[in-house]
C-alpha cells in the first residue's frame, strides 16, 4: 500500500510524515509550495476543498485534516495508536480531538488572526485571550503526561506524541513578527521531556533534512530552513 503526502516544511504535514516514517509504509511526497500559494490553486483546492495542509492520498481516495489522518492510519496500521475494542482507545480519542480540535486552532488563530477578525485593536486582543488559553491547554497536557499511557510519552512513540510535538514547536518560532515569550517549553517538564525523547527517534531525525528544522526541532527548534518550498 502506498501513499501521497501532500506537504510543505513546518507545516501540519510534519505530524503525518513521522507517523508515516514510524509505520515503515512505502510513500511519496507532493510539495506545495506556500510562496506561490499553492495551496490556494485549482488543483489542490479539488482534493482539499479547505486549502489547508496535509493532505495524504490513499487508495480509499485523499484524506485532509491532521486528525483525520491520524486516525485512519492508526485504524488501517496500528501501532502509533489504540486499535477498537482497546481499553485506552476512548483516552485515544478525546486527547486527539483535544489537539484537532482545540489546541491546533487556537494556535492557528494566533498566527493569523486576521483572517479571523477585522483590525489591529482586535486582533491584539484575540491573539492575547488565545494565548492565555494556549497556556492553559498545555499545563493540562503537561499533567496528562506525567503519566505514560498507552497512548502518549511511551518508549516507541505514537501519533499523539507526533501532534503534541508539532503543536509545541510551533509557538516557539511563529510568527516572525510578534513577541514569543509567552511560550517557554520549560515551562512544561514533562512535555520537554517527550519531546527530547522523540528528538532520538529516527522518524524525527529525518525531518532535518526533509523539512529543513534543525537537529532538535521541537527542544531548541529555530525557523525552518528547507532546501524547497515554503513554510510560510
Amino acid at each position: 500500500m502506498s501513499y501521497i503526502l501532500h506537504y510543505a516544511p513546518d507545516n501540519a504535514s510534519l505530524i503525518i510524515r513521522m507517523a508515516l516514517e514510524r509505520l515503515g509504509v512505502d510513500y511519496d511526497t507532493v510539495l506545495v509550495d506556500r510562496s506561490t500559494a499553492a495551496q490556494r490553486s485549482v488543483a489542490y483546492l479539488k482534493i482539499t476543498p479547505s486549502g489547508l495542509i496535509p493532505t495524504l492520498e490513499t487508495p480509499q481516495g485523499p484524506i485532509f485534516e491532521t486528525g483525520a489522518i491520524l486516525l485512519w492510519l492508526t485504524d488501517t496500521h496500528g501501532t502509533i495508536g489504540p486499535a477498537p475494542g482497546d481499553p485506552a482507545r476512548g483516552a485515544f480519542l478525546k486527547w486527539l480531538f483535544f489537539l484537532s480540535n482545540t489546541v491546533h486552532p487556537a494556535l492557528r488563530m494566533t498566527f493569523y488572526p486576521e483572517k479571523y477578525i477585522e483590525g489591529a485593536a482586535g486582533q491584539s486582543a484575540l491573539r492575547l485571550g488565545l494565548q492565555k488559553a494556549l497556556v492553559a491547554q498545555f499545563q493540562t497536557l503537561n499533567t496528562v503526561a506525567d503519566t505514560p499511557h498507552n497512548w502518549l510519552g511511551q518508549d516507541t512513540p505514537g501519533a499523539l506524541d507526533y501532534y503534541v510535538a508539532a503543536l509545541l514547536r510551533w509557538p516557539a518560532v511563529y510568527p516572525n513578527d510578534t513577541d514569543r515569550s509567552w511560550f517557554r517549553l520549560a515551562d512544561y517538564p514533562n512535555l520537554n521531556a517527550l519531546c527530547a525523547h522523540l528528538e532520538k527517534q529516527p522518524e524525527v531525525r529525518i525531518l532535518e533534512d526533509t523539512e529543513g528544522l534543525g537537529s532538535q526541532p521541537f527542544t531548541a527548534p529555530r525557523p525552518a530552513t528547507p532546501k524547497h518550498g515554503s513554510a510560510l
